[in-house]
């Protein structure tokens, strides 16, 4: 084969962009580090190479964002936990001293106090957020748990539901004694109680009042004030109505109700004197319940059962569902929708929006409660549920417990004060007389009466306080443990994800990168290709034709 000398020049220059590309390829390399500059150069690398980096994409999502988002929304619900369990906690410490009998004054005033500051602070840990997400409501994060002012505007329709396990003995006291300006009235009314003591009872206006009390068997509503579903402006109800509100799981309760067994009486509170004049058979018990009846007072929210239909209740296991309605809510009080099946009205865009915590049977009693969890994915085909629910670990009850508290102590508190008050009148001059004497020490022989009542009324109310605060306290307990079940579970797979980072990370380094020391060799050795090949060129320029004639 003839080898011209343009064969020659072409195949030099040829091994020459060759040997070049080789420089060129190995620089590269030795900037970047890296085997491959685009997939042409090392498709099995390459594709290895997408496979880590998306893998590593995923775990680093896992460990860097969702773990860390995660941790601290635990870590805004434990506190708020712990807060809770705090003030609870005091206000069982308040409850101890409370149910002492060696109380003064100065004490009772001291326990209003702090049981007041306790109810402001205590449910508004409930609306507690992270990142401005409330972590009490579920996935509804963008609403409060708790009504942080006074609404009057907001209405609903609520369904609520007990069990037999729900009914509490509660004391019902009535009677007050109105302190006088001066005793010129109490000469009359004292007269006319010891000359007519039928006609002194039936005053609607006595100062010198007896005081009573009675226990019953009841259950709260989870809202004071409240109204029967249906309830007409003046405040009325029909006996249809009353029945349809309350129904019970037991069929043979119904049919009492149905016919009239067990009859249902509505009063605004225990104190209305409706109820008073419906139940005084005589005097010597005015606040009186039948045992075969139901009745129901509104201010309060009670639902209180005459002997034989508590027993009826208890024996049978039965069921209580109870329709009613709350319009107006007060800054504490929990919103509706977290722990019972409702209906918000509305009122200004006319729409009604329902509400549903629980599945129902077919007799709408309910059945399986709604979760709304919100989910976070800690890694592959793993996700925690980082949501703690209000209605899981504190409910209305608390409040309600602390509201009774405080009422029952400013009771006492009002009762003191009027014996005070009747001793600074016995003590004035202009009535020093043998008949206004008289008239006073009967005031205050009924006022000590109604004191003795209420300090009664405080120690035990606060007694029973202790034990349900200790329920109270070990269902947030129980919210706490599990919360740390969950953050320990999320500790465990933020170290397995720590170590797949490291992992893959280091898979990733042995597909992609190429070793500095390797390179370096390399690309010393295709310059030297590529100068001994520029010289091998340069050598062949200098022959010409007439080297040879």
């Amino acid at each position: 084969m003839r080898v011209t000398n343009n064969m020659i020049m072409n195949n030099a220059s040829f091994n020459i962009n060759g040997t070049k590309g080789g420089v060129n390829d190995r620089n590269t390399q030795m900037t970047t580090q890296k085997k491959i500059n685009k997939p042409s150069d090392d498709p099995v690398v390459a594709i290895r190479s997408l496979r880590l980096s998306t893998t590593l994409s995923k775990v680093n999502q896992y460990y860097k964002r969702n773990i860390p988002d995660a941790q601290s929304w635990l870590d805004v619900t434990e506190t708020a936990l712990l807060n809770i369990k705090s003030l609870m906690t005091d206000a069982r410490t308040l409850s101890v001293k409370g149910s002492t009998d060696t109380l003064t004054q100065t004490d009772r005033e001291t326990i209003l106090t702090q049981l007041e500051k306790l109810q402001q602070a205590m449910f508004a840990e409930g609306n507690a957020d992270y990142a401005g997400r409330t972590v009490f409501t579920g996935y509804r994060t963008d609403r409060d748990l708790v009504f942080m002012s006074d609404d009057n505007i907001t209405e609903y329709s609520i369904t609520q539901e007990f069990t037999s396990d729900d009914l509490e003995t509660h004391r019902y006291y009535y009677g007050s004694v109105t302190v006088p300006d001066s005793p010129v009235r109490a000469k009359a009314e004292l007269a006319l109680k010891e000359t007519d003591n039928t006609a002194y009872n039936q005053m609607d206006d006595a100062q010198i009042a007896e005081t009573y009390t009675s226990e019953y068997y009841r259950v709260r509503l989870g809202y004071d004030k409240v109204k029967i579903a249906d309830t007409d402006e003046d405040g009325t109800v029909s006996e249809d109505e009353i029945k349809a509100t309350l129904k019970f799981s037991n069929n043979d309760i119904n049919t009492k109700i149905a016919d009239s067994t067990y009859k249902i009486h509505v009063y605004d509170n225990s104190s209305d004197p409706n109820w008073f004049q419906a139940c005084v058979a005589d005097s010597t018990d005015p606040v009186t319940v039948a045992d075969d009846e139901i009745v129901f007072l509104k201010e309060t929210g009670e639902i209180i059962f005459g002997a034989n239909v508590a027993n009826e209740i208890k024996t049978t296991n039965s069921k209580l569902r109870v329709d009613y309605y709350k319009a107006g809510f007060e800054e504490g009080e929990l919103r509706p929708e977290y722990y019972y099946n409702c209906t918000y009205h509305d009122i200004p865009n006319d729409k009604d929006v329902e509400y549903t915590k629980f599945t129902t049977d077919l007799e709408g009693f309910n059945a399986d409660e709604i979760q709304f969890d919100i989910e976070y994915t800690v890694a592959v085909n793993q996700t925690i549920t980082v949501n703690t629910e209000a209605s899981d670990v504190f409910n209305s009850d608390i409040l309600r417990d602390i509201t009774e508290m405080i009422a029952t102590v400013k009771k006492s508190i009002a009762a003191h004060e009027k014996i005070d008050k009747i001793i600074v009148l016995q003590g004035e001059a202009q009535y020093d007389d043998k008949a206004s004497q008289d008239a006073l020490a009967a005031y205050k022989t009924a006022a000590q009466k109604e004191a003795d009542f209420a300090d009664n009324d405080l120690q035990k109310l606060f007694s029973t306080e202790i034990g349900k605060l200790d329920g109270y306290l070990a269902q947030v307990n129980l919210g706490i443990t599990n919360l740390g079940c969950v953050t320990d579970s999320l500790a465990l797979t933020e170290k397995r994800m720590s170590d797949q980072q490291e992992t893959v990370q280091e898979l990733q380094s042995q597909n992609d990168d190429i070793d500095l020391s390797q390179i370096i060799i390399e690309y010393t050795a295709a310059y030297t290709a590529y100068q001994a090949s520029l010289t091998a060129a340069g050598k062949l320029g200098q022959q010409t034709l007439l080297n040879y004639i």
